[in-house]
């Protein structure tokens, strides 16, 4: 033990000497733990939102009966199946409407409600008789109480004036969702005997079949371990996911790069500590406790840095889930003991796996040519062979992906096998270029030059690798970001054609509003639409209704139509279907579908195919007569305007002092789409934060490299010093070198960029979402991303070349003083 202390005292008196490299390697594992953490953190955070929502009185994690055409069943069928053994309970659900906002509303009996529904017993019997016992109580989550603007106890009225309950506040609740009794809920939902679903627990003896009780009447679904809303949105955190992994992974090459320095100085070191008896083995352990040691140093100032940028970034997450999937995401981050453990586990293999290839390098070289400068770059050849060779296998296995892979996670594989082997490949291409360079020198110093350059790559491979990854990343994403921008744009425009759009708090305030706007000359026309929920092949549906309207025949955004799509759309046996829908059950024009509704299963023809950017659930649409005769219990409080030029407003001001109408249920087309496109930009501002922190973990990398060679360098550039070649003069030649090269990558990494967003286009966005953009590309933005790329490779080599324009000369002649 006294022998280990001992070599651990010299091992790490290598970073007293060397500082910068010690901060270096900290600021690598500070780097690559913070991103990754914070991503982790907030999926973490996400996921048990999502949790919270499953258990909340018989989610999707709950078995559970329900009517076979998808509607309301009678509440006698309760009755017989519990004589009959069956361990169930009932729940009534449907929305209701509070000052124009929708909400959520769950009947339920809590004394007959089974174990398996999780935490909702507990919340259910927290005071049973105030709950089951007039008045009642509404049970809501904290946020939600929040967002009504109203205190415990509040009786708020629902659309068609009935009051609720007295608001209770209950912390296991999830957002937008109201819990009364179940007889109270069929009163406010007008549903008198009916009820949604039974839960089923566990039985506690024998049970009758249920067809012998129920007939065909109802049908079991069992407990699904993923929910609807975790299905939805796996795409969005697998996107993540993937920049906290490519951050982890650009924040290792700085961790590689200062370990390799180390480990190839400290080579005469460790063959002296060999040579004063310390064993091989108790060296290695030795170096891999101080590698631990240094890792959860750097891993816990990750997870304090990781969890700040949870925090600034969770608002946007939590504005991307609630506008892309309707996933409520509290605002404040709770994380679990299990999140900080994490975050020091991940930043110890990746410190050791970082640490794998330079301890390799290092046991593989001569032990007599561990004190020679140069063994190190001998070695390297060797391994840029093996590195290229292996570059061109994973390039090969994306082509194969790509050809035969079909599904998301081929989707991610094929970007992931596309950067790591042009990473791979990367030294070869700039060795390739930079001795093409040194071919066509005319003069010693430009040859020179070249050459130089060439033997620096073995230090600067890690960083120009995450140059090229961190810029491929940039322009991919970018690219893909703005060719959803301008096709969104596009066909907002084509959706949103009324000019002004209403959601009245009922139907007879809806009524009251269209004999109202019947009698204003400047209303051209009022157009009555709708929408309902159902279910095909047991994923959600949502069912558009479409007002019969030369409006919206002359600008809905059609990629596909039979002949006379229209026409066919009022007979009320065809539909629309949207570009997701069709992609995910693989229909085409003329096939039919059948869409269980309330009065029976509804047969419909796919008479077109429309684009339905921004919407990840299916939906067809249909004319709106026929929506509301098969979904009669559909609100018909959703209305459009059109409206003759310059009264837009005036009707607007009109509506709202009428009818007590405000900006949440009455808006014009150009507020809506400046709204949408709110809503669009900030659903894509995580992504090009984790975009810029990507980009400036490379530029540390690229000065992080650069600072430890520094004094690796000087046996390079002292004979020139020596034959005339001033001080300010090389600093030139250095900084003209690491730009070279910098712009070299930066070139290589436009056309990677340019693949990287054709497979965010045409593989994952439409495996993810199910929509398929068209590819275009922005020369201005590569241009003035190969700009941000230069500035930040400059700003990285300002300071060691500031430092060489200054040195004094006696360090130059120490060069040749130490034989070096």
């Amino acid at each position: 033990m006294r022998r280990a202390l001992w070599i651990l005292a010299v091992l790490l008196s290598h970073w007293r000497r060397h500082r910068m490299q010690l901060a270096t390697l900290l600021i690598g594992l500070i780097s690559a733990t913070a991103l990754w953490s914070g991503v982790q953190a907030l999926n973490q955070q996400a996921r048990e939102s999502y949790d919270r929502a499953a258990a909340v009185f018989g989610g999707a994690r709950t078995a559970a009966l329900v009517a076979r055409n998808g509607g309301t069943f009678p509440q006698a069928l309760f009755a017989k199946l519990r004589r009959a053994g069956w361990q169930v309970s009932p729940v009534l659900e449907g929305r209701v409407q509070i000052e124009g906002h929708s909400y959520r509303l769950l009947g339920i009996e809590p004394v007959t409600l089974p174990a398996e529904v999780g935490n909702a017993p507990t919340i259910g019997r927290e005071d049973l008789l105030a709950f089951i016992t007039p008045p009642g109580q509404t049970l809501v989550a904290p946020e939600t109480l929040s967002d009504l603007g109203l205190s415990q106890g509040a009786t708020p009225d629902i659309s068609g004036g009935a009051p609720l309950p007295p608001l209770h506040a209950q912390p296991q609740l999830v957002g937008n969702v109201l819990v009364v009794d179940i007889g109270i809920a069929q009163k406010l939902l007008n549903k008198p005997g009916q009820l949604s679903r039974l839960l089923v627990g566990k039985p506690k003896g024998p049970a009758l079949a249920l067809e012998s009780v129920v007939g065909d009447q109802l049908h079991l679904v069992q407990a699904d371990a993923e929910t609807e809303l975790e299905r939805l949105t796996d795409s969005f955190h697998l996107n993540l996911t993937a920049f906290g992994l490519l951050s982890f992974v650009v924040g290792l090459f700085i961790v590689n790069s200062a370990i390799g320095l180390a480990f190839e100085q400290r080579l005469p070191m460790l063959r002296t500590l060999r040579a004063c008896g310390a064993s091989s083995l108790m060296l290695n352990a030795v170096l891999v406790i101080e590698l631990v040691s240094l890792a959860l140093i750097g891993g816990l100032i990750g997870l304090v840095c990781g969890y700040f940028i949870a925090a600034a970034l969770l608002p946007d997450v939590a504005a991307s889930l609630r506008g892309l999937y309707g996933a409520d995401i509290p605002g404040e981050l709770s994380l679990k003991p299990e999140w900080w453990l994490a975050g020091l586990v991940i930043s110890i293999a990746g410190a050791l796996v970082a640490a794998a290839t330079s301890l390799a390098k290092a046991i593989r070289l001569p032990i007599l040519a561990a004190a020679q400068p140069y063994a190190w770059h001998q070695a390297q050849r060797r391994w840029l062979i093996l590195q290229s060779a292996a570059a061109l296998a994973i390039l090969a296995g994306a082509g194969w992906l790509v050809w035969y892979g079909n599904s998301l996670l081929a989707g991610f594989g094929v970007l992931a096998a596309l950067l790591l082997g042009a990473a791979l490949i990367l030294p070869a291409l700039l060795e390739a270029a930079l001795t093409a360079g040194e071919r066509s020198a005319a003069g010693a110093l430009v040859a020179w030059f070249w050459a130089d350059s060439r033997q620096q790559l073995s230090g600067l491979s890690l960083a120009l690798m995450a140059l090229l990854l961190a810029l491929a990343v940039n322009v991919g994403v970018g690219t893909m970001v703005e060719t959803f921008s301008r096709t969104f744009v596009t066909w907002l425009n084509g959706r949103l054609t009324a000019d002004i759009y209403l959601s009245a708090t009922d139907d007879a305030q809806a009524e009251a509003i269209k004999a109202w706007l019947r009698e204003r000359s400047e209303v051209e026309a009022v157009l009555q639409g709708g929408r309902a929920d159902a279910q095909l092949n047991g994923a959600p549906l949502e069912v558009f209704g479409l007002p019969d309207d030369a409006t919206y025949q002359a600008h809905w955004p059609l990629l596909q139509s039979s002949p006379n799509a229209w026409s066919r759309l009022r007979d009320a046996d065809a539909a629309f279907i949207s570009e997701q829908l069709a992609e995910r059950a693989n229909l085409s024009l003329g096939q039919t579908i059948e869409v269980p509704t309330p009065t029976g299963d509804w047969k419909l023809r796919v008479v077109g195919i429309y684009a339905d950017y921004g919407n990840p659930k299916s939906q067809l649409a249909v004319d709106t007569a026929a929506l509301m005769a098969h979904f009669p219990q559909t609100p018909r409080t959703r209305l459009a305007l059109r409206v003759k030029p310059g009264g837009t407003a005036a009707l607007i001001s009109a509506l709202s002092d009428r009818f007590g109408l405000d900006g949440r249920n009455l808006m014009d087309q150009t507020a809506l789409k400046a709204e949408s496109l709110r809503i669009f930009n900030r659903t894509f501002a995580v992504t090009a934060a984790l975009n810029t922190f990507t980009l400036g973990v490379a530029g540390i990398a690229l000065l992080t490299s650069l600072l430890t060679l520094a004094n690796s360098r000087l046996p390079q550039l002292a004979p020139l010093w020596a034959v005339g070649i001033t001080r300010r003069r090389l600093a030139g030649i250095e900084l003209t070198k690491t730009l070279s090269v910098a712009l070299i990558t930066a070139v290589l990494a436009l056309p990677l960029g340019l693949l990287v967003a054709w497979c965010l286009i045409a593989i994952v966005n439409v495996k993810a979402f199910g929509w398929r953009l068209p590819f275009h590309v922005f020369p201005l933005q590569l241009i003035k991303l190969l700009g941000v790329a230069m500035a930040a490779s400059l700003a990285a080599a300002l300071l060691p070349v500031a430092r060489l324009a200054r040195m004094q000369p006696a360090s130059l002649v120490k060069v040749f003083v130490n034989e070096r």
